[in-house]
């Protein structure tokens, strides 16, 4: 047998390689790789003495040649097949073994410029990888490092079996899919492609999805950006409040002041600022004792003992942080169904769509991260908004495009006050927000409320300015505008027009 061996990742290569050549494998490779496993001291046959050919052009060219692809591509079945071979004097090749250039690794690097990405373009490698998958009956394709143990044990054992060479060809496509598609999208720097390559590899199988008789698995960067301290594996629904959780709380960053979330069904419960950690806490919680139980607590600041003990007296199924003390981390740690999450890098940096499926294909948007600075904020009531309405229109702002629509906020300037999300009018938001204020015994005097989209009659105002509320800030652009701005006029209400609504489905 023999094994061509042209790997970008290195890791393990020369354990397996080792193994190969226990297992009396030829080993055939190229470039680096077979620099790599000689000075490991395997015994490699290059390309070009196969090939008879010399690498060129820098090594563009090296394995495109028919005494690398007629070893690969030949039937072992077809005699014609293996007379041409014979003829040719072209050996076969019974396993290839590629990963390709560092690509997607050379795109993400800062200041990366389009000469450095094209240089990582791997042609050579994608023709092996698809002609041995092609090819999987008679030839094992290897593209990924986390099966060298799989295909080792299954040639000491001399059972290879079919599944096991469609599985890896499977895998093989997928890479060489995903590789396209990300070159596709670097080169058509295109925010909605006319064509929208979508390739993420499974990274974990999920229990379910949203329900027991869901199945259901995450793919693609997940833990690119979070990192799981401790605690039972996430959950489908886990995962998705997790995502909301980010986004909301990266409305603020650390050098703002402390802020802290509670998130329950992707939803805020509450949202406060503080000097510290604990204060945030508890603007956030008293918004609504009950909902929190069982949600998801979030913090954009380094986690003290102080805050782990008040958490600690509730049962909360994940906390997000990007960072945790020692001691808080051992007494969060206790509860062994509480999921510890710290953030790696801020998912706003995520630079991908957001997709959404229906049926025969995916819905694509960007992601509602448009900073508030550019939005043209204008006063349409008689009466302009105070100093300290204006500071809890910023926040309740921030914290409204977060809530599922109809989302309804009534807010102070460091803290929710109340909260309607998902209702099927917004006036019904509205007074679900005032009740919850009413349960969790806070006053609304002085409040200001925060609308995800416009007001279509006056009824929303009223209702607001009948719960003490001062000052509303919506996105305008209703038939009926002059009609709300009067009633808030009447009510002595100060009224902003954003001019950008911020629906969420």
């Amino acid at each position: 047998m023999r094994a061509l061996i042209s790997v970008s990742a290195k890791e393990h290569i020369a354990e397996f390689a080792r193994a190969l050549q226990a297992l009396g494998v030829e080993l055939i490779s190229t470039g680096n790789t077979a620099q790599a496993l000689q000075q490991a001291g395997l015994s490699v046959q290059t390309v070009s003495d196969v090939t008879g050919f010399p690498e060129i052009l820098d090594g563009r060219v090296k394995t495109l040649h028919p005494a690398v692809h007629g070893g690969i591509l030949a039937r072992r079945d077809l005699p014609e097949h293996l007379a041409a071979l014979d003829q040719h004097n072209i050996v076969p090749i019974d396993i290839v073994v590629v990963n390709l250039y560092p690509f997607v690794q050379t795109i993400t690097r800062p200041g990366v410029i389009i000469g450095e990405a094209v240089e990582q373009i791997d042609v050579g490698g994608p023709a092996m990888v698809r002609a041995a998958a092609k090819n999987h009956q008679h030839v094992l394709v290897v593209v990924d490092p986390a099966d060298y143990a799989v295909v080792i044990e299954a040639l000491q054992q001399q059972n290879v079996s079919g599944e096991l060479r469609q599985r890896l060809a499977a895998k093989a496509f997928a890479h060489t899919s995903s590789y396209d598609a990300a070159i596709a999208g670097y080169l058509g720097a295109q925010t909605l492609p006319e064509t929208l390559n979508v390739s993420f590899r499974k990274i974990q199988p999920l229990r379910y999805g949203e329900n027991p008789h869901q199945i259901a698995a995450l793919y693609g960067d997940f833990f690119k950006y979070f990192t799981q301290l401790h605690g039972k594996e996430l959950s489908y629904i886990n995962i998705l409040d997790i995502a909301a959780a980010q986004e909301l709380i990266e409305e603020w960053p650390p050098a703002a002041g402390c802020a802290l979330a509670i998130i329950k069904h992707t939803n805020p419960c509450g949202v406060g600022l503080g000097d510290t950690p604990l204060e945030a806490w508890q603007r956030a919680f008293e918004t609504d004792r009950e909902a929190p139980f069982g949600g998801v607590i979030v913090l954009n600041q380094p986690l003290d003992l102080a805050l782990a003990q008040r958490i600690d007296e509730l049962f909360s199924e994940i906390v997000i942080a990007p960072d945790f003390t020692l001691d808080a981390l051992d007494l969060l740690r206790n509860k062994k169904n509480r999921r510890l999450m710290r953030l790696v890098a801020p998912v706003a940096a995520a630079h991908d769509l957001m997709l959404h499926s229906v049926p025969g294909g995916v819905l694509a948007q960007e992601w509602d991260r448009a900073p508030l600075a550019g939005e043209q904020w204008r006063v349409v009531s008689r009466r302009a908004p105070t100093a300290e309405e204006q500071r809890a229109m910023h926040f309740g702002w921030r914290v409204v495009k977060h809530v599922k629509s109809n989302a309804i906020v009534y807010a102070a300037a460091e803290r929710t006050l109340g909260i309607g999300a998902g209702q099927m009018s917004r006036v019904d938001s509205s007074r679900v927000a005032v009740e919850k204020a009413g349960r969790a015994e806070l006053s609304l005097h002085g409040a200001v409320v925060a609308s995800d989209a416009l007001f279509p009659f006056p009824d929303g105002v009223e209702v607001a300015a009948a719960a003490g509320a001062t000052a509303v800030i919506q996105p305008g652009g209703s038939l009926r505008d002059e009609d709300v701005i009067a009633a808030a006029d009447r009510l002595g209400l100060a009224m902003v027009f954003t001019g950008r609504r911020h629906f969420r489905h």
